[in-house]
């Protein structure tokens, strides 16, 4: 009897190291966790006429086109330090052309990154849509050129990177998540994203996230796209699993209110990852009085929530808010939205953001987002003299140096890791 539970323990022992080996990972990252992390979301999605993508202009204008009646950018991007840039139909005053970048250049990237490194931002996860995932067999896409300088980049500068689905473009019928799952096998065998050092883990497994879950507007049932499945294959399938999983969820999954379905399997869902991100963009503004405080209080319970679910949690932070021209072209989005809908005030809005959640317990962060200039969230350099016209208006910098939300997420960085003590006051650059 004890000879053949010995055999047992012994095949199961043989098992074990025969899955781990084929695991297809590297065996060590330079980022075992999240923790002590401040990581930003990157969209990676402009595009210019010449880039070589083949296409027109991609988010920064409506149907390929980028003048007056097309913009769909409330901020425009301070382009002095980039090696390459694209002329538009914007003129100021002095009548020279105002450029942009596009994400498709390996020069951007490695700026972006080379920022990183500069200020003290810990890395991004690299947005990957659904519509991407689909169209897997698709050789040469742009999507695949800018994770791979991506991916590139963080090793040269020492940055963190992952991988986040958004299910953004699922269809309600007849498709489900089973697309990830081919994708994801492409990005570990070709693309060999999880081989690098610099691929994120949490728990010392590579972190993947899928964002989009619980949101009422969209179109898909969260209990018919195999969302189960796809979190059972990254956990723990052989070759590609041993991974652990981030989702994206609505600000108020917890209570299943206000921004989320009132779906209970939401929660067994969340209880089968390992981080909970909740998407409060929109969601706080310094317009009311000690909302700051309101967003405090909302990270503690949440906290608190995920501590007896057994998983962690990452509050967001942001910049601002604003999409004034792009919700223009766009009938699905609010018309009603000013000019710096959620005002930026100089950073202050940010700064309160960043202080509460450190002081609520966040281990943490995730800065959404890094490039997002139509939506009037990013991090990077913005100008504070765009080409502004009679008809045509973008939101300025509120008088505060391009880089300087760059340098309150490297200051947030320090704070998160206790290098430096927490203040409530936004830090200035000396």
């Amino acid at each position: 009897m004890n000879f053949k539970y010995f055999l047992l323990f012994l095949f199961t022992l043989l098992f074990t190291l025969h899955s781990n080996g084929q695991n297809k990972h590297a065996k060590s990252s330079k980022f075992r966790s999240y923790k002590g992390l401040v990581m930003a979301g990157y969209q990676g999605w402009f595009r210019a006429p010449g880039d070589g993508s083949g296409n027109e202009w991609g988010h920064y204008g409506s149907n390929g086109k980028f003048d007056k009646n097309h913009n769909t950018i409330d901020f425009w991007p301070d382009v002095s330090a980039y090696k390459k840039t694209y002329k538009t139909s914007f003129k100021y005053p002095d009548g020279t052309s105002a450029r942009v970048f596009s994400s498709l250049d390996k020069s951007t990237t490695d700026l972006h990154f080379k920022w990183m490194k500069e200020y003290g931002v810990d890395g991004v996860f690299m947005q990957r849509f659904f519509g991407v995932a689909r169209n897997h067999d698709t050789s040469n896409k742009t999507q695949d050129i800018i994770l791979k300088n991506a991916v590139a980049a963080a090793e040269k500068n020492n940055r963190a990177i992952g991988v986040m689905y958004d299910l953004s473009g699922l269809r309600a019928t007849g498709e489900d998540c089973s697309a990830i799952i081919e994708d994801w096998k492409k990005l570990v065998d070709n693309m060999k994203v999880t081989s690098s050092e610099n691929y994120i883990q949490h728990n010392g497994k590579p972190l993947v996230t899928i964002w989009g879950i619980g949101f009422p507007d969209r179109s898909y049932n969260i209990r018919e796209i195999g969302i189960n499945r796809l979190i059972n294959f990254l956990k723990n399938d052989a070759e590609y699993g041993g991974c652990s999983v981030m989702l994206g969820v609505p600000t108020y999954f917890r209570e299943l209110d206000k921004d989320c379905l009132p779906d209970p399997y939401l929660h067994e869902v969340i209880k089968s990852a390992d981080i909970v991100l909740p998407w409060m963009v929109q969601r706080f503004t310094p317009l009311l009085h000690q909302d700051e405080i309101r967003y405090r209080d909302h990270v503690i319970a949440d906290i608190k929530w995920c501590k007896e679910m057994h998983v962690d949690y990452v509050p967001l932070v942001y910049a601002g808010f604003s999409w004034h021209n792009l919700s223009k072209s766009n009938p699905g989005l609010a018309r009603h939205t000013s000019y710096g809908a959620i005002p930026r005030i100089g950073g202050k809005f940010y700064w309160d953001l960043i202080y509460n959640a450190i002081n609520a317990g966040g281990e943490m962060l995730y800065v959404g987002m890094f490039d997002e200039v139509d939506e009037g969230t990013a991090i990077i350099p913005i100008s504070d003299t765009p080409p502004n016209a009679k008809d045509v208006h973008f939101v300025d910098n509120d008088g505060v140096a391009p880089d300087h939300y760059l340098f309150l997420t490297g200051q947030a960085g320090k704070m998160l890791r206790k290098e430096t003590p927490l203040v409530a006051k936004m830090p200035l650059k000396e």
